[in-house]
């Protein structure tokens, strides 16, 4: 059966070292680049790549076994139930394209799909590509043909890269830190080169107060968050500027439909979209890939199956991301009374393990 794969994230790069010469994935970027993601690797993350033949201690991954819940002067503390990694997507999406060619399968970069048809992919400079089945892999990008029906949230996402100053740095290592602040969040952690990801959501009117710029963001920050402030203290910025999206479609599931394309198979954030705090996006992206690719004879079995495996997951995370927006003080204060709540959110927003696609 022959497939083809748009967009080469996670989940797409993912399918097609699955598929190996039977998949040729399309990818709009020609080089490495970066994208807004928290860039946490679960336990169950690793496991899939592995799987697929992925080294990711050899790629400079930063081992992470603790996670703190930061609002104001308040924070909580709790070991992970099981180590993480740190990774940019700049590294780990070139070595799973690359382990995704080894494989077999074609990759065609610098090439962006206009719209789906009906048994293919309309590719701009290169026409119309059939296949006999599609995997639609494009992230928060939806494609013509195939819109998800969701409804964005009005947040705006950023993301820069800092070298810590060393007693910061070392104050971070092994650590995620999710900090609650008026108007949104932001993660901290440690990944590859000595760097640290500073990823964060802000509501856009919290946004436009601030100026609607990176400084006036960051100086938000640094007035509002003790943490933040001494944590970025003497940092130096690692890109020219922040990475940005907008309206991300945060709880959305996909919900199959009897007008949907019988020979589509969404992954990914096609799929669905879980809150970035609960770092499990990738693993999310990994369990479609694995289902996807054991379910191609019948793409509305896997869409059924993928609705009952995220539903609740998401769902879940959904209330606790509602929950530290508009009561963030009083999560913090949770957290640090119980000193197991935090691995219980860990827990109650993963893919059931008994249900993961690799195992």
């Amino acid at each position: 059966m022959t497939v083809l794969i748009a967009g080469g994230g996670v989940a797409g790069a993912a399918a097609a070292c699955l598929l190996g010469p039977r998949a040729t994935l399309i990818e709009r970027e020609t080089r490495p680049h970066d994208k807004i993601c928290g860039e946490f690797i679960s336990w169950e993350g690793q496991e899939a790549l592995a799987r697929l033949g992925l080294d990711l201690m050899s790629l400079g991954a930063a081992p992470i076994h603790a996670v703190r819940l930061v609002h104001g002067s308040t924070t909580s503390s709790a070991t992970l139930p099981a180590p993480g990694l740190g990774l940019s997507r700049r590294v780990l999406d070139q070595a799973m394209l690359a382990q995704a060619a080894r494989s077999g399968a074609t990759i065609l970069r610098g090439h962006t799909v206009r719209r789906l048809t009906a048994g293919g992919l309309e590719v701009y400079g290169m026409g119309r590509i059939e296949a006999e089945r599609i995997l639609l892999a494009t992230g928060k990008h939806d494609l013509r043909g195939a819109r998800r029906r969701a409804q964005p949230e009005d947040l705006v996402g950023l993301k820069m890269y800092f070298r810590l100053a060393p007693d910061q740095a070392a104050a971070q290592e092994e650590h995620v830190d999710v900090v609650l602040f008026p108007g949104g969040y932001a993660g901290l952690q440690p990944v590859e080169d000595g760097l640290a990801n500073l990823c964060l959501l802000i509501r856009r009117t919290a946004f436009d107060a601030a100026g609607a710029t990176w400084p006036g963001v960051m100086q938000h920050l640094a007035r509002t968050s003790p943490h933040l402030a001494r944590r970025l203290q003497g940092a130096t910025p690692h890109l020219d500027r922040p990475v940005a999206i907008f309206r991300m479609p945060y709880g959305f599931v996909h919900d199959p439909a009897p007008g949907d394309p019988p020979d589509v198979l969404r992954l990914g954030d096609q799929m669905g979209v879980i809150p970035s705090f609960s770092g499990d996006g990738m693993a999310i992206a990994l369990h479609t890939a694995f289902a996807a690719v054991a379910s191609l004879h019948d793409p509305d079995a896997y869409h059924r199956r993928l609705r009952q495996d995220l539903r609740g997951q998401i769902g879940r995370a959904m209330l606790l991301h509602r929950l530290g927006q508009a009561h963030p003080r009083l999560l913090a204060l949770a957290a640090r009374a119980w000193p197991g709540a935090l691995a219980l959110v860990a827990r109650l927003t993963r893919v059931p393990s008994a249900r993961l696609a690799w195992r």
